[in-house]
């Protein structure tokens, strides 16, 4: 069996949609054209499978001539787990700049000296507490240490 011409026509077609649009300059047209050429080699990789065929599984009286190869279902499936993270990662890059985008010249320093104002603020309290706690055990210690007054009978 042949490869069919519309999968042929289909994959050219991604293939050139996906590039042209992966040449644009922002990241979401890349992120599609990504995409589109993933797919695109999911396609090529089905057509240069060969003939479909019997299932990969060998039994008595099955000619191995007429099984199918696995092989190209595991690149497939290979290469829909690998366009799958490559797309979380690129999403992730894509959210990434448009939060600085809209934070404009101040970037990522927006909060943080409110930040390091509370920070510093958690960290005296901090101080002053343990050091209040190191006064009154010490205290504690200080009044076992004396020798215990005479109590009247």
């Amino acid at each position: 069996m042949t490869a069919s011409l519309t999968l042929v026509v289909l994959m050219a077609v991604l293939f050139g949609a996906g590039i042209s649009i992966m040449l644009e300059r922002s990241l979401t047209r890349v992120l599609i054209g990504f995409l589109l050429v993933g797919n695109a080699v999911n396609i090529l990789i089905f057509l240069m499978s060969g003939a479909p065929g019997l299932a990969p599984i060998l039994s008595e009286g099955v000619d191995p001539d007429e099984i199918s190869d696995p092989l190209p279902q595991a690149f497939v499936l290979t290469a829909i787990v690998i366009n799958l993270g490559i797309t979380a990662f690129m999403l992730a890059l894509i959210y990434r700049s448009w939060w600085l985008a809209r934070l404009g010249e101040k970037g990522d320093l927006v909060d943080d000296v409110s930040e390091d104002i509370e920070d510093a603020e958690e960290a005296a309290d901090l101080i002053r507490s343990s050091a209040a706690d190191d006064r009154a055990i010490q205290d504690i210690i200080d009044a076992s240490d004396e020798e215990p007054e005479e109590v009247p009978r």
